[in-house]
């Protein structure tokens, strides 16, 4: 298997049910995707735009400065207060992580790639590329002998579920049976909305109470995009186990795979100033609390969805009928079916609109409940 082996990209097939919600008499309303709509916060593109004079080549590793700021934001935001600038590298983004670090791991064929079940599909992607075999497993129990490399997700998306700190350290336990890696995206870890995640951080694998006193096999994967309406800039990184991060930086080294040096810099300030992030996720509430209820009014189920950006929703038939009920109305979701054989019956909707659209969108919902 290998990147010829690879599917149609998957949202090709949502292009029909664009087309009939554009047909809606008051327009578009997009909550198909992810893709942060608000804009980037001054003191970043400021941060920007004083590192434009990049006429040298960026470093793989990071800048110090963009290291130290890594660290610091671990133990400020993560709970996690021992990593050292060994421990961290950036990313060009997250995507590009989540796809490579099979290959960038060394595995290939014979070896098991563990992903959720219900699961962003770059997971099983970067098996393939690697030619490995991707295996949906939540249960640690579950988790098979030869697994090389497991991801988990929390807060998850699409459905927001969120890992307590007992259920870390289960997850961290098996995976050291099996001798795999363990990879933790935690992508939307600044977004948490109910339950014990309505006040209190969302708990790290790299947080103490998890790892039994090492890091070693254990990754952390985060990005900018969501906090810091950066999915232009291509701002993520990864912490943890300091030998799996050196070896990680000696092949990115080889493929080139370096920040560009302005968004390191930006990425630094991003990481240090937390009151942008504390704006942006207000943001988000407001669109949750329109779209919490008249989802509900909808007669969907809301399952899950306690932290992250997206409702995981079922009306309890098929996601593509629902995704059409919704286009009908204007509105575009995100089908089930992307995101494993698990969730046939689910639709993602996503919180990344401008609010006025988010309220249209709750109005269309509330009126269509009668």
């Amino acid at each position: 298997m290998g990147v010829h082996e690879l599917a149609d990209y998957p949202w090709d097939a949502v292009e029909p049910y664009r087309e009939r919600a554009a047909r809606h008499p008051d327009g578009l309303i997009d909550l198909s995707i992810g893709s942060p709509v608000d804009p980037t916060p001054e003191v970043i593109r400021v941060a920007l735009a004083e590192a434009t004079d990049a006429h040298a080549y960026p470093q793989t590793v990071g800048t110090p400065a963009l290291r130290e700021a890594i660290v610091d934001w671990y133990a400020r935001r993560r709970g996690v207060p021992d990593l050292g600038v060994q421990n961290v590298l950036p990313t060009i983004g997250s995507k590009e992580l989540v796809a490579l670090l099979p290959l960038l791991l060394g595995l290939g064929e014979g070896d098991i790639v563990v992903h959720p079940r219900v699961a962003y599909p770059t997971y099983a992607v970067g098996a393939t590329v690697a030619g490995a075999t991707p295996v949906a497993a939540d249960d640690p129990a579950e988790w098979p002998d030869g697994a090389k490399l497991i991801w988990i997700n929390t807060p998850g998306n699409p459905d927001g579920r969120t890992w307590s700190v007992d259920e870390l350290a289960s997850a961290v336990r098996r995976a050291r049976e099996l001798g795999a890696v363990l990879a933790s995206d935690e992508c939307y870890a600044e977004l948490g909305w109910d339950g014990p995640w309505a006040s209190e951080l969302i708990p790290s694998v790299l947080d103490p109470r998890v790892t039994g006193g090492t890091r070693s096999g254990l990754l952390s994967v985060y990005s900018l995009s969501k906090q810091s309406n950066l999915a232009g800039y291509r701002a993520a990184l990864v912490a943890g186990c300091a030998r799996v991060v050196g070896d990680l930086l000696a092949a990115r080294k080889h493929l080139g795979l370096m920040p560009p040096a302005p968004v390191q810099h930006a990425m630094a300030v991003a990481l240090r100033d937390d009151a942008h992030v504390a704006a942006q996720k207000a943001l988000y509430r407001q669109r949750r609390e329109l779209l919490v209820p008249a989802v509900t009014a909808a007669g969907f189920r809301i399952d899950g969805s306690e932290a992250g950006l997206y409702l995981w929703v079922t009306e309890g038939r098929d996601a593509w009928d629902s995704l059409g009920r919704l286009a009908d109305l204007g509105i575009l979701a995100g089908p089930g079916h992307f995101y494993g054989d698990h969730s046939a019956e689910h639709v993602r909707i996503s919180l990344t609109a401008p609010l006025e659209r988010v309220a249209q969108a709750a109005g269309r919902l509330t009126t269509a409940a009668g």
